[in-house]
């Protein structure tokens, strides 16, 4: 049989090229080498006796560990530190002698763990831990506390990725959780800490409370493991009032041929009154049978499958990231505190998009009061692009997220094992603290986003913000329920008088003086463009997910 003779000529010249290659990166790989303490990072039994983990971390200083760390660490803030090593479970291993000849504390086991947690949002800067020390946030407030306790070493105080800090439902800044899941390794037997979760509730403040700590198995991701959410959304019966005569929605609701008969409410207002006078009769409003029947049959429209991207920002409509599953969405009988009729908004989703739950609200709330047709909503899952103003931040709850298929799964597992078992992993279940939760709801959260809105009345205002504008944008408001071309928008392009949505509804803490100091008019603004173009690739957008 003949043989091309240029392929046998080329086979091995590639392999003494490769072999040249593999030999420049080595030498290459020595000159740069640094002796590094070994660090007896213990692990599972499970990955003791894995090899091919051993295989990988041995390959971890090569191109491709390289290329791998790149990919993952984000936070380029963070120094990333090698870790090698393992020491069986429940050892103690002394650490190396550093240079000043003084020994280290001796380490001791971290094991993979979750920690089961609620919080009241107010006053930080959201859920996920910054690189700045100076941003307050919940997981920052948190890793604080496990480094004074113990239960994170001094050797990974500086860097939470070598603990492998994960969160469940990363929550945007002010908004409250009565439960949210918290993976990362902890030590969990520290000398003189006979309960770590009443220690670590010493340490942190009030307004966050750890409910349980369980350990997990070495998959487990709280962001990737879990199966969905629930969450809340709370707003007052008022804003289902519809504009108030000759505002700038209301005329364009005229224009567009919406039956604007005057209602009782406001053929009875006082002309002289005022803002505040408007609100004290709104807080005395009441909802009617008929207006929370149409509010529920239009939410009855987001169950199931669809592409919500026009319910979130940075996306557009062949992202297929944008097609989530709503379980469920229910809409309580509304309840009156104080002088405020309140209504609860409960929804079950697999995830939620940045903004989805509050412009998903809006969307709700604004077509009822209007008298749009509730085929809006699907209106809204099509390929044209509209502005959806967001709800205010401070009527979001997350209520927990839901690890039904884990849990299931560590149950098999478990069945036959004791709960002193190294073996053995407890289901991760929220309603166990069904007392405990609620409690803290009444307490941190419901009482002041109530008395908030009574002070400030930040719903008031928002409504306000809607009725005050009369431009193209929500022209999608009308009684055909279709979305017109003059209300599409498209990303990058000029609009003559877009809305506007001001800072100060993204808030949920305000000073005791008043509503939050602001510059310019400008400055309180913020355009649904200017989010759109935030420099955002499809990672970080998921990881804003809840």
């Amino acid at each position: 049989m003949d043989v091309d003779q240029s392929e046998a000529v080329a086979a091995p010249s590639s392999s003494l090229k490769r072999s040249q290659e593999h030999a420049d990166d080595a030498a290459t790989t020595t000159k740069r080498a640094k002796p590094e303490p070994v660090d007896n990072t213990t692990e599972t039994a499970a990955d003791d006796m894995n090899p091919a983990k051993e295989k990988t971390d041995k390959r971890g200083d090569g191109k491709k560990g390289q290329k791998q760390r790149g990919k993952k660490g984000k936070d380029k803030d963070y120094v990333r530190a090698r870790r090698r090593g393992t020491r069986p479970e429940g050892g103690e291993v002394q650490a190396p002698t550093p240079e000043n000849g003084e020994p280290k504390a001796p380490r001791l086991p971290k094991r993979p763990c979750a920690l089961l947690m609620g919080f009241c949002g107010d006053g930080y800067n959201g859920m996920q831990i910054q690189p700045d020390p100076n941003v307050r946030t919940i997981e920052g407030v948190l890793f604080d506390a496990l480094i004074k306790v113990g239960a994170v070493s001094q050797d990974n105080s500086d860097n939470p990725t070598k603990v492998k800090l994960g969160r469940a439902a990363r929550t945007d800044a002010g908004v409250h959780a009565a439960g949210n899941v918290v993976s990362m390794k902890l030590i969990t037997v520290i000398p003189g800490v006979p309960d770590l979760v009443a220690r670590l509730n010493e340490e942190l403040p009030p307004e966050i409370r750890i409910w349980s700590i369980v350990r997990v198995q070495n998959s487990f991701n709280a962001r990737t493991t879990c199966d969905s959410r629930k969450y809340t959304y709370f707003f007052p019966s008022y804003l289902m009032l519809p504009p108030k005569p000759e505002s700038g929605l209301h005329n364009a609701l005229k224009a567009q041929g919406t039956d604007c008969t005057p209602h009782a409410f406001w053929e009875n207002a006082d002309p002289s009154a005022g803002v505040q006078g408007d609100l004290t009769r709104k807080r005395a409003y009441r909802i009617t049978a008929d207006k929370l029947a149409a509010l529920r049959e239009a939410a009855k429209k987001f169950e199931g499958s669809h592409n919500f991207y026009n319910f979130t920002v940075g996306r557009d409509f062949r992202d297929r990231s944008c097609q989530r599953f709503l379980k469920s969405i229910e809409i309580s009988d509304p309840a009156v505190y104080g002088d405020t009729e309140w209504i609860a908004v409960l929804l079950h989703g697999q995830s939620f998009m940045l903004h989805q739950i509050r412009k998903m609200i809006s969307a709700l709330v604004l077509s009822c009061r209007t008298g749009t047709p509730p085929q809006l909503i699907e209106e809204l899952y099509g390929p044209r692009q509209v502005f959806i103003p967001k709800m205010p931040a401070l009527g979001l709850l997350l209520e927990y997220p839901i690890f039904e298929s884990y849990s299931r799964r560590v149950a098999a597992v478990s069945e036959k094992l004791q709960t002193e078992d190294p073996e053995y992993r407890a289901p991760i279940d929220f309603e166990a603290h069904r007392t405990q939760l609620d409690e803290f709801k009444q307490n941190h959260i419901y009482a002041k986003m109530r008395s908030i809105e009574d002070k400030h009345g930040i719903f008031d205002g928002w409504i306000r913000s809607i009725d005050a504008y009369g431009g193209h944008d929500l022209e999608y408001l009308n009684p055909k329920g279709i979305v017109p071309q003059s209300a599409v928008t498209k990303r990058g392009e000029f609009r003559a008088n877009p809305f506007r949505e001001k800072k100060r509804y993204d808030a949920t803490s305000f000073p005791v003086g008043g509503a939050p100091a602001t510059g310019t008019v400008e400055d309180e603004e913020s355009s649904e463009d200017e989010e759109a173009h935030l420099p955002l690739d499809k990672e970080e957008l998921a990881d804003m997910e809840g």
